[in-house]
């Protein structure tokens, strides 16, 4: 009885650290549909480049790990500001299934130029962590998750407080809720895009660095915009507090998902499971969790 209580525990504490990274990444998903109504299907495509880009940076120049993650997040700052004026912007206007598919295509440029410079082999980062486990009671775990575990949440208190208490974060939602009016006020909604792209592939980028210190990467890695997805759709697309605590919701659900039903079905449940909860919450809630209902009147 008590061996299965630790292991419930410990699979809820590290889906606990895995949903934490997933509210990260839906956090993106969400900011650019706030903004902008678009629905970014190269989001793990930034995960996957900015762990690229980070693990690049200490090899190719040796620096330490802080400097380069940094380095890295400003190529990805800067990466998401050029994407969304030569990209996004020329689609403004355009019907929005053109705009999906060139996130869509985006996705597979992405996806080659990772793997034409880098190749598809696993690749693993420098030991930043310590690596002697930690005990909590009965509970063991790597300090990479507890290190994990504090930075998204640091990271997820900071953005929500930037979004609420901020003047750029205000003028975001401001745009988020009416663009037209946003514009009488003399907001630059073009340049509210363009801040809105840059920081969803600087929170990607973290997390795809925090998923590459815990198992590496490799080309597999763009399918975590995926596994994100239902989180994103489970809290409701337009809810920051929802993109979080969706991430956390699925991280748990597929861990347990993946430690109770693996050995009766064969493996691979986790990969499974959210998507099975994402269907059976749409039918009772079709705007997700937290997502604005929209109501339309003839």
């Amino acid at each position: 009885m008590e061996s299965g209580l630790v292991q419930f525990v410990q699979l809820v504490v590290t889906g606990l650290v895995l949903g934490s990274v997933y509210a990260l990444v839906a956090l993106g998903f969400v900011l650019i549909y706030k903004a902008t109504g678009i629905i970014n299907f190269a989001q793990g495509e930034f995960v996957l480049l900015g762990a690229y880009l980070c693990l690049w940076v200490i090899n190719q120049f040796h620096l330490p790990f802080l400097v380069a993650f940094a380095l890295a997040l400003g190529m990805m700052a800067l990466f998401g500001i050029i994407l969304e004026r030569l990209a996004l912007r020329p689609m403004i206007g355009e019907p929005i299934i053109s705009i999906i598919m060139l996130t869509i295509g985006l996705a597979a440029m992405i996806r080659a130029v990772v793997a034409c410079f880098w190749g598809t082999q696993i690749r693993a980062f420098p030991q930043i962590f310590p690596q002697t486990p930690v005990h909590l009671g009965p509970i063991i775990l790597s300090q990479v998750y507890l290190w994990t575990f504090g930075t998204t949440l640091v990271l997820l208190v900071i953005c929500s407080l930037f979004f609420k208490y901020s003047r750029i974060g205000v003028i975001m939602r401001a745009v988020a809720d009416d663009q037209q009016a946003a514009l009488s006020m003399g907001i630059s909604v073009k340049k509210v895009f363009a801040i809105s792209w840059s920081i969803s592939a600087v929170v990607s980028a973290i997390g795809g660095v925090l998923i590459g210190n815990i198992n590496g990467i490799n080309i597999s890695l763009a399918h975590f915009g995926l596994k994100v997805f239902p989180a994103v759709i489970l809290g409701g697309l337009d809810s920051i507090p929802g993109a979080i605590l969706g991430g956390f919701i699925i991280g748990v659900l597929e861990n347990l998902a993946g430690g109770y039903l693996d050995v009766y079905f064969g493996g691979n449940v986790k990969e499974v499971a959210p998507f099975v909860v994402l269907v059976i919450i749409l039918m009772i809630k079709p705007y997700g969790l937290f997502g604005t209902e929209e109501i339309e009147r003839v």
